[in-house]
């Protein structure tokens, strides 16, 4: 069997022409990933919409339905950054679902990706930084509830700290979370995770996977996860124009290689999603999303063999 990968045509809404949020990116990742051969059609699986019971295990049901309904006030959509609409809306619910699929299917196979996913900058009561609800710490809850999973690590390696993730989970001894972002860029009041990483600007490839394999391993020995929820953001790239580290694409498949090697070696089920990504080349930007599910291809391979 190939690695099982998720995807939604739902995942692309209509933004206005002038809006910096690279929205088109998960279409085009799902077509190069098949146009490039990493991927068949057959290895997609696509979600179904959840119920709205899923967001308020995390949100609070006020916010849900607030959102749902397109009645936010004008301060609370400008946090988020992202104009409502109904189809925005029919996307988000479609992506939550999307990653809650995809750590279902990495729990069942040892590992999954998702072409979208990421959203960790929103907090239970309002959305952030383009994040309306948030999908790890969602999938986290119902993978919970439905006793498929107790014990969680969030591994969040995009460049900025999953600030809302952190804030969810402070009183929960059941879902660790760790970030190693960039220390001086957004948000510019951090939360407390159980383990943060903060880099300092323009860190390069070396430092930064010496880094990465200085607390991974550890990590993994010390919080036991049932299931690690893997944020794959691009952002750290050196032309992500919101990211301020300097990784290079090589840097970046190496990355995902040593989570994945890492995790999977040690029987460690790993879901992905993609995070951020930003940069202003954009066919540049999908090929470097491209890289987790290259690597994570290889790394499921050499497990079944």
């Amino acid at each position: 069997m190939d690695l099982p990968l998720v995807y939604h045509p739902g995942y692309v809404a209509p933004l206005p022409s002038t809006h910096r949020f690279p929205m088109v990116k998960f279409r085009r990742l799902h077509d190069l990933l098949i146009s490039s051969g990493i991927a068949q059609p057959q290895q997609f699986h696509q979600p179904d919409a959840p119920p709205q019971q899923w967001f308020e295990l995390v949100h609070n049901p006020v916010y849900v339905q607030q959102y749902c309904t397109g009645s936010l006030d004008t301060k609370a959509q400008r946090r988020i950054g992202l104009p409502w609409s109904e189809s925005l809306m029919n996307r988000t619910r479609i992506a939550i679902g999307g990653t809650v699929l995809t750590a279902t299917l990495a729990l069942k196979h040892g590992l999954a990706c998702n072409t979208a996913g990421g959203t960790h900058h929103a907090f239970p009561d309002y959305g952030s930084g383009f994040c309306i609800f948030n999908d790890l710490a969602i999938a986290a809850r119902v993978i919970q509830h439905q006793g498929l999973a107790q014990r969680i690590l969030i591994l969040d390696l995009d460049v900025h700290q999953g600030d809302g993730t952190a804030l969810i989970f402070q009183q929960d001894d059941s879902v660790f979370t760790f970030s190693m972002h960039c220390e001086a860029n957004f948000p510019g009041r951090k939360q407390v995770s159980d383990l943060d990483v903060p880099l300092p600007i323009g860190m390069e490839d070396e430092e930064y996977l010496k880094t990465l394999d200085r607390y991974l391993p550890d990590l993994l020995s010390q919080v036991k996860p049932d299931l690690v929820l893997y944020d794959a953001g691009v952002d750290p790239h050196v032309s992500d124009r919101l990211g301020k580290l300097a990784l290079t694409d090589h840097g970046i498949f190496c990355r995902e290689m040593q989570v994945l090697q890492t995790c999977v070696s040690q029987g460690y089920p790993v879901a992905c999603v993609i995070g951020g990504g930003y940069s202003d080349d954009f066919e540049a930007l999908v090929y470097r999303h491209s890289l987790l599910h290259r690597a994570a291809s290889t790394v499921y391979r050499h497990q079944r063999l």
